[in-house]
């Protein structure tokens, strides 16, 4: 994959961005690049079959922990598929504030008691410990960062964890014939979606873009070279950091 000199095509391993003024599209136009996107995994979610072997009372539940969207899409899902009818007086508590306006999909956002961090766990610590005695239900994937429970641990908060979606690598084979210059990645499922995707895939004068600590280690234990690393000081974003690369080279 990829050829070597100057960078003209992108592969972004997340989906097409929704808005027209996405940093992608600006980074496209501004240095004549072919950026495109596909997901390498995508979110499949439990049975209520399978939820119901969990033993998990949904209405034992005073308030609901979102760390994501698809947190909350999932929570709903399975309490509509469970028929559990939410009760207005749920408390939320998320991770972010683009994550707590998520939540207007679902009810009325002005009507409901609703927290939100300002972007890490962390920042919600403090508020989810003013609020001690609720009893909170946590849903989350199958590969739940470990400090996010580990926090709540910390705390002593009544929590119960409930799986109700799944990490799963994209079908890429209609990807075989084509050639990138640069690979975006943005979690280490992305890398174990390349290697399941394509065994005897080799990096050769492919440039390698990763996002994160846990994903530039997954870049790094399957043999490969970073060639662009974010997020930095320098450059916060991924756009800035490739920019900077395909402008000044490595």
């Amino acid at each position: 994959m990829g050829k070597q000199g100057a960078i003209k095509t992108i592969l972004v391993s997340q989906p097409k961005p929704e808005s027209a003024k996405s940093p992608y599209l600006d980074l496209a136009e501004r240095y004549g690049l072919k950026i495109d996107f596909r997901p390498f995994i995508h979110v499949e979610g439990i049975e209520p079959k399978e939820f119901r072997q969990y033993r998990i009372q949904l209405s034992d539940h005073t308030a609901v922990i979102f760390t994501s969207r698809n947190a909350i899409d999932h929570f709903f899902r399975i309490a509509t598929e469970t028929r559990f009818t939410v009760p207005d007086t749920m408390k939320y508590f998320c991770t972010s504030e683009a994550v707590a306006y998520y939540l207007q999909k679902y009810v009325i956002y002005r009507k409901r008691k609703i927290f939100h961090g300002k972007q890490v766990f962390k920042d919600l610590i403090d508020t989810i410990k003013k609020h001690k005695e609720e009893r909170f239900l946590l849903p989350c994937s199958d590969i739940l960062r470990a400090t996010i429970t580990e926090q709540l641990d910390e705390i002593k908060v009544r929590y119960t964890k409930a799986m109700l979606y799944r990490t799963v690598c994209s079908d890429l084979s209609d990807l075989a014939e084509v050639n990138y210059d640069m690979l975006v990645f943005f979690s280490p499922s992305g890398i174990e979606s390349l290697y399941k995707n394509f065994p005897n895939f080799k990096q050769n004068n492919t440039k390698i873009a990763a996002f994160g600590p846990t994903t530039h280690r997954a870049v790094e234990n399957a043999g490969l070279t970073i060639d662009v690393k974010a997020p930095s000081p320098e450059f916060p974003s991924m756009t800035m950091a490739i920019a900077d690369y395909v402008k000044n080279g490595s």
